[in-house]
């Protein structure tokens, strides 16, 4: 009975000791808890966008009705860097079998969340629509919202990828099952324009 009493005295006098020092309790619970995941900083993921633009184009007539038939359409495109990069403007001009074609994208980056806004525009309404937020990852970039079409909600995606220096690509996809499956709808192959400097005419202070 003696080494009992000594045994639970003991374990007393280790539990008071323990609660007289929360320090050490507090960097126990600490080591234990996961350190959460650093985000990497995405400000600058669309500089290979900036510049002038050869774009070549191809959208189903009649998305998520079993269409197979594709409009071509030929034009350009011009990405103006705002905010040293956190935001540009994408201006589009193209012509194909339904006219000519107008459109703007302001890009949003966000440093709290670490990710982008991408906000579009037609002058044919002159109205912003829903914008799509999402993140480059692995050179892939993937962005995401939900839109009505005909009465429905949809998921839309769009995605860039295969960047290099002088080219990429733009898709954008529907899906009306939940994003199980996907339709592309609109797909955009970017090239690098070459722009020569303007030869200025000399005045008659040169000659």
């Amino acid at each position: 009975m003696i080494r009992l009493r000594h045994v639970a005295l003991f374990s007393v006098l280790c539990a008071l000791g323990y609660l007289a020092h929360p320090s050490l309790a507090s960097a126990q619970a600490a080591r234990a808890a996961p350190a959460s995941p650093v985000l990497r900083d995405g400000q600058h993921d669309f500089d290979f966008h900036f510049g002038h633009w050869r774009t070549h184009i191809s959208r189903l007539e009649h998305p998520l009705t079993g269409s197979t038939t594709w409009l071509k359409y030929e034009g350009t495109l011009v990405a103006r860097k705002v905010w040293d990069g956190r935001a540009q403007l994408e201006e589009l001009e193209a012509d194909g079998p339904t006219g000519h074609m107008e459109d703007a994208l302001l890009f949003l980056y966000n440093p709290q969340s670490h990710q982008w806004s991408l906000n579009a525009a037609a002058s044919s309404d002159g109205t912003m629509g829903q914008p799509m937020f999402g993140e480059f990852k692995n050179g892939r970039g993937e962005f995401f919202d939900q839109e009505p079409f005909k009465g429905r909600t949809i998921l839309v995606r769009q995605v860039w990828s295969d960047i290099t220096p002088t080219s990429h690509r733009f898709e954008q996809s529907f899906s009306d099952d939940g994003g199980n499956t996907w339709e592309s709808n609109f797909v955009a192959r970017l090239t690098r324009e070459e722009r020569r400097p303007s030869l200025s005419r000399p005045t008659a202070k040169d000659q």
